[in-house]
């Protein structure tokens, strides 16, 4: 069974099913959502209010302890993992998630579905699947 890092977006509706159809298969799945240590947190928590803050906020709302430990509850699991699952559509943080795991010679499988923006770079993922049980029968 895989250690997986479920690299995806808060706005992806698909992310907790895969955290338990993954799970249920037997697989370590590390949550965002709900990692263990609880140290899920919104933008505004760290006073960030605006979503185009200038560059001095931006850098701020990083540095604040909440962001801090939420970054290294992050950051461990990925760590951690033997695999790492891209899961979109996502964002920004996901990609840069899923590069590092890449750069790190760690197992990379994209989820995608048909009508997704193709981008180029997924060339350096070892596998790109359209759907959970395609996922699972690579895994």
């Amino acid at each position: 069974m895989s250690s997986i890092y479920l690299a995806s977006s808060w706005r992806n509706n698909l992310q907790p099913l895969y955290v338990a159809g993954l799970r249920q298969a037997g697989h370590t799945v590390y949550d965002f959502r709900n990692p263990p240590n609880k140290t899920g947190f919104r933008w505004t928590d760290v006073g960030l209010e605006s979503r185009t803050p200038t560059v001095l906020e931006y850098k701020r709302a990083l540095l604040h302890p909440i962001a801090r430990e939420g970054f290294l509850s992050d950051f461990n699991a990925m760590l951690q993992c033997d695999t790492c699952v891209l899961l979109l559509p996502c964002g920004r943080s996901a990609h840069l998630e899923a590069g590092w795991c890449i750069g790190k010679g760690k197992r990379t499988i994209i989820v995608t579905q048909d009508g997704e923006e193709p981008e180029l770079m997924a060339l350096m993922a070892d596998h790109i699947v359209g759907s959970l049980n395609q996922l699972l029968e690579l895994l």
